[in-house]
């Protein structure tokens, strides 16, 4: 989900920022800073915006910069678990698929794309399911759901599993084909009727 969070930091401006604009120097050292990081409690931030400089500049013996209490917005996006998702595909592996959610990809194994058993097709890149013959390919619009998130400082140590097994996930057309339901076996059990015979 995206999130817009007020945050408090103090930033140190070098003397080479001095002749800037603060408020100029102020955003363009917030936006390196956090810009593009992933935060435990935050997410990865996206994008800073209305900064305000809340105090007068500090200057601390022996250091040729001023110091700023700085307050800010920022724009992040943290995937929360049993959220859902539209997601693009982005790879296929034997094991599942890779899907965009927001500026994350998350796994999808092959074991949560369905009820049904799915299997991976080497030659045509593809994962597909042999009774109702459902395929998913890079490039394929699905809608998912969270279903594990380990938050890491960098993207690529980040884990998010995803899921398509509840009802109403899957590629659209799937939700539109409902599949056929299984007709239950009734298993008629013999009865055995105890005849009692009179006794002469």
């Amino acid at each position: 989900m995206y999130y817009i969070k007020t945050i408090s930091d103090r930033i140190r401006v070098p003397p080479s920022m001095f002749g800037s604009q603060l408020e100029d120097a102020v955003t363009a050292i917030l936006r390196e800073r956090y810009e593009g990081r992933i935060y435990k409690d935050l997410g990865i931030v996206l994008a800073i915006n209305n900064s305000k400089v809340l105090s007068e500049g500090l200057v601390i013996p022996g250091d040729s910069g001023a110091y700023y209490t700085i307050q800010f917005e920022a724009l992040t996006f943290y995937p929360v678990v049993n959220e859902v998702y539209k997601a693009e595909i982005k790879e296929i592996v034997e094991f599942g698929a890779f899907a965009s959610i927001g500026p994350f990809q998350g796994l999808l194994h092959v074991s949560q794309i369905d009820k049904e058993k799915f299997y991976y097709d080497k030659k045509a890149k593809h994962l597909s399911s042999k009774v109702l013959r459902r395929t998913l390919k890079k490039g394929d619009e699905i809608l998912v759901k969270v279903s594990t998130v380990s938050m890491k400082s960098t993207s690529s140590d980040t884990k998010i599993g995803l899921t398509m097994r509840p009802d109403g996930l899957g590629k659209p057309e799937w939700l539109e084909k409902k599949a056929p339901k299984k007709k239950e076996e009734k298993k008629e059990g013999k009865k055995e009727e105890a005849k009692v015979g009179d006794k002469k």
